[in-house]
């Protein structure tokens, strides 16, 4: 009797657990079509018309693609302006046609031509847009109502979770990919706020601003990124949904975005400034210096000051606190713990607006002098944040403008905007950069500058120099 009741608990324990996992885990759909029937009248094509001025070649001839006489004659002629078109996706949030998209999808933008279901074509008005977070808010001109789709929690999105991505890759029109989420809180050097949800579901050019679908059909990620020029290579990022609905929230309310500012420019937390602060370990984000009357400065946050905590949130790592930042609503009065001089402390601080600060302010609109570089006989100066979004770089990207080229100099087939990024393969941060690697090439035998540029088309040369 014994031995039948072990069997039977043994069996019972087998089948609870057996039907306890079967009953958690989650089966891989399918098929898509149900959901992909329901979302498609939600998702938009969208295409762009701006006027391009170019100069005509005055010559019977053109010359060969990454030729430096491409970037020399291309300033002779005259002036002719075409249209130029662009495609891209986007997605209807409200039935009197509210549509997100990308800010890089419509910049610059004349013309909207906003086409719903693959179908009916319409006219649409840009409502706001938001280069730093890279997402624009439209409205569809009509008085018709449309099919909208909500917005999901992107923060309960975890790895391995099915999503699918639709949009209008390659002009083609509505098409849908699907895959799973690969990763988390990507930073890929595209934009100041970056949180972005990896996916290997098939994004190509034109899919940005289009959505990406959680299994219940709410849009948890706006896809806005392709790694890989030519095209997907099952790596794709999107705006997380959770980040991005404050920003659109307040383009809709006001046009423009409204984000906290601290006034504190801040850098990573090493091992060895932690031992010697005598942090328990690498954490936070250290002050570099405070701008001048601002929030923090009001509040007397000093430089070398380590921001551990900022409303309550933890600050692990130091890119979380500009996004944290950014998200809290300006006037808002905060708490905010830091490290100084083995100590723990809190300051209230209330909150300036970013947009508005003078900081921001002179970011944008700062300018450099021109430096001269006597050997090469040219005048350069560092790249800033507007030429790297204006130019559509990688925002870590580095190196020194070309503003003025003398007629003798050794590199005078270049043209002034090229972007000199390296040379004798170390990368140029500053022009002291710059004049070591032309001193070493002038003393070495071959007497040869190797340097690595941008040309005016974003287009990665070498180009090798000889010097006297």
């Amino acid at each position: 009797m014994k031995t039948k009741s072990k069997k039977f608990y043994i069996l019972f324990i087998f089948f609870y657990f057996f039907f306890n996992i079967q009953g958690n885990s989650k089966e891989s759909p399918s098929s898509f079509a149900d959901l992909a029937e329901k979302l498609m009248p939600s998702v938009v094509n969208i295409s762009t018309t701006q006027t391009i001025v170019s100069n005509v070649n005055p010559f019977p001839f053109e010359f060969p693609p990454g030729s430096p006489f491409e970037d020399m004659f291309k300033e002779f002629g005259t002036p002719q302006k075409r249209k130029a078109s662009a495609l891209g996706s986007g997605f209807i949030i409200d039935s009197k046609g509210i549509v997100i998209t990308n800010n890089h999808v419509i910049k610059g933008a004349e013309d909207i031509i906003v086409k719903v279901d693959g179908k009916k074509e319409y006219t649409a008005k840009v409502l706001g847009a938001d280069p730093l977070s890279d997402i624009a808010v439209l409205k569809i001109e009509s008085l018709e109502k449309f099919k909208p789709v909500k917005f999901g929690d992107s923060d309960k999105a975890r790895i391995g979770d099915w999503v699918i991505a639709i949009g209008n890759p390659f002009g083609l029109g509505g098409t849908v990919t699907s895959g799973i989420i690969s990763a988390r809180n990507r930073d890929i050097g595209l934009s100041r706020y970056e949180d972005f949800i990896q996916t290997d579901a098939s994004i190509n050019v034109g899919n940005s601003g289009g959505p990406l679908f959680d299994m219940d059909g709410n849009v948890i990620g706006i896809n806005t990124a392709i790694l890989g020029r030519d095209g997907s290579i099952g790596i794709g990022f999107a705006i997380p949904s959770n980040s991005a609905k404050k920003v659109i929230e307040q383009l809709i309310e006001f046009g423009e975005t409204k984000r906290g500012w601290l006034g504190v420019r801040i850098q990573v937390v090493t091992k060895e400034i932690a031992e010697y602060e005598k942090l328990d370990k690498p954490r936070g984000a250290l002050v570099v210096s405070v701008a001048e009357n601002s929030p923090s400065d009001k509040a007397g946050i000093k430089d070398g000051d380590i921001i551990l905590e900022f409303d309550g949130t933890k600050i692990n790592e130091m890119k979380e606190l500009p996004k944290i930042v950014g998200q809290t609503n300006v006037g808002k009065n905060v708490l905010v713990k830091i490290w100084r001089n083995g100590k723990e402390l809190t300051k209230k601080i209330k909150l300036g607006r970013l947009e508005t600060s003078e900081d921001f302010k002179s970011k944008k609109a700062k300018k450099v002098e021109a430096i001269e570089i006597e050997t090469l006989k040219i005048k350069v100066r560092p790249i800033n944040e507007k030429d790297i979004e204006e130019r559509g770089l990688l925002k870590n990207t580095n190196g020194l403008v070309i503003l003025d080229i003398a007629r003798e100099s050794p590199i005078n087939y270049l043209s002034v905007g090229n972007i000199i990024v390296e040379a004798q393969k170390k990368a140029i941060r500053t022009v002291g950069d710059l004049e070591i690697a032309v001193s070493s090439a002038i003393k070495s035998k071959e007497k040869t500058l190797l340097l690595v540029i941008y040309n005016n088309q974003n287009q990665r040369r070498y180009i090798g120099v000889k010097l006297d």
